[in-house]
């Protein structure tokens, strides 16, 4: 190891100015809003929500340099209440006797509980802190509306390949050990790809890729297996309970639903490789089969729920061949949302009407007073007549000739379709 200390790669190489910081264009640029209220010293509170690695922690602090503020660092997964409070007591301090600005910068601001956000609130709204919290979590479902409300959130994006060469590029010629060296990289691009958005992590690997593969003099070449090796696997932004979580199962279903099974197989394999459980991924196929499919293809019902209890019998990783197979299969079927349309319409129904009573015909007679009060009077056993169908209204009277489900023209449908038709022309219009 050529290190002299144990300093990461990624805190040696951590910008100090503004104009070092490597992405994030949208927010820091000239004119951008984050740009000028650091500029004008006009800074508000802010919430950085973004990706691990892209530049949160970084910002932070680079923000305290250019305003000279006073700079605290607390992580929400290890501090409460108490540390909050005594850096408030400082922090009046610093206002008060010094007439300086005071950062509380709060990784992770998700992870705070509603108590530990509300100690925030008080000190926030009289401007005794500048509150920047990070996260990687939608603000809008982890943050208390009261805080997040004198917060301005700003969006950072995953880095791009290009910012992650200029980072790199700065790495091998700033670093103070890096730069003293020759670094030839087989495969970039793949070190990219393996970061995925992640400065950080990028970084911190290839730091231990010169280590592993420089031998003696200044030469290092770094081979696309020892790119592999490193990352093992891939480092995939993934949270089973965060905000990815929900885009990528997301984009999954929407792909099948838009009956495109290669866009469908590839959030399938994002998912698996992530982590993501195989039985979550098969509980929303069975959902999708009645919702987005229907009677366009009644098999794929019975599909997804086999496919349910093949991945709990067999177990990963050959689960995600079930898995590849049913969710190519239903994104390749005849697509039809009228079952799913039809029990929200009659739902409305419900709500609007209240409880209809059951028309008299409709009703079962147990019982001789009911037999006379009427009921089941004139029903229409169906099977005594021909084709085993008799029209006879079965709705209230007052949604008399209602249709809630229209079968498409589509799949299977079609012809459910077409014999409804022939059936109930003249009592219902299709």
């Amino acid at each position: 190891m050529f290190t002299k200390d144990f300093t990461p790669l990624a805190e040696r190489l951590r910008p100090k100015k503004l104009n070092q910081i490597i992405g994030q264009k949208d927010i820091l640029s000239e004119g951008k809003p984050l740009y000028e209220m650091i500029k004008s010293d006009n800074l508000t509170s802010i919430i950085l929500w973004g990706a691990p690695g892209t530049g949160k922690t970084t910002i932070a602090k680079v923000i305290a340099n250019e305003i000279d503020a006073d700079f605290f660092e607390l992580n929400a997964i290890s501090s409460g209440v108490k540390e909050v409070r005594e850096i408030i007591k400082k922090a009046e301090e610093n206002k008060g006797l010094f007439k300086k600005r005071t950062i509380l910068f709060i990784d992770e601001i998700h992870r705070f509980n509603k108590s530990q956000q509300d100690a925030l609130l008080h000190a926030v709204e009289k401007g005794l802190i500048t509150l920047i919290g990070a996260t990687t979590e939608n603000p809008s479902f982890e943050i208390n509306s009261p805080l997040l409300s004198r917060c301005q959130v700003f969006t950072l994006n995953k880095l791009t390949d290009e910012d992650l060469n200029q980072i790199l590029e700065r790495a091998l010629k700033e670093d103070i050990y890096l730069s003293k060296l020759e670094i030839e990289i087989e495969d970039k691009e793949l070190l990219f790809s393996l970061s995925d958005g992640d400065a950080r992590v990028m970084l911190n690997r290839f730091e231990i890729m010169v280590n592993l593969s420089r031998n003696s003099g200044n030469k290092v070449f770094i081979s696309s297996e020892t790119i592999k090796e490193v990352f093992q696997k891939t480092n995939l932004q993934y949270d089973k309970n965060g905000d990815e979580h929900y885009n990528l199962i997301s984009a999954f279903i929407k792909s099948v639903r838009g009956s495109d099974p290669d866009a469908a197989v590839y959030y399938l394999a994002r998912m698996l490789e992530a982590g993501e459980d195989p039985k979550f991924i098969a509980r929303r196929l069975i959902i999708l089969a009645s919702e987005d499919i229907g009677n366009a293809e009644p098999y794929a019902l019975t599909l997804a729920t086999s496919c349910f209890n093949a991945i709990d019998v067999v177990g990963m990783p050959e689960s995600r061949i079930i898995l590849s197979q049913v969710a190519t299969y239903l994104a390749s079927c005849p697509k039809s949302n009228a079952s799913y349309l039809a029990i929200e319409k009659a739902v409305e129904d419900v709500k609007k009407f209240g409880s209809i009573p059951v028309p008299l015909h409709l009703r079962n007679a147990p019982t001789k007073l009911m037999k006379n009060l009427g009921y089941g009077k004139d029903y229409k056993y169906s099977h005594n007549y021909d084709n085993h169908f008799v029209k006879q209204n079965y709705l209230p009277e007052k949604l008399k000739g209602k249709i809630y489900y229209r079968p498409t023209k589509i799949g299977r449908e079609k012809v459910l379709k077409e014999r409804l038709v022939e059936l109930w022309k003249d009592f219902k219009k299709y």
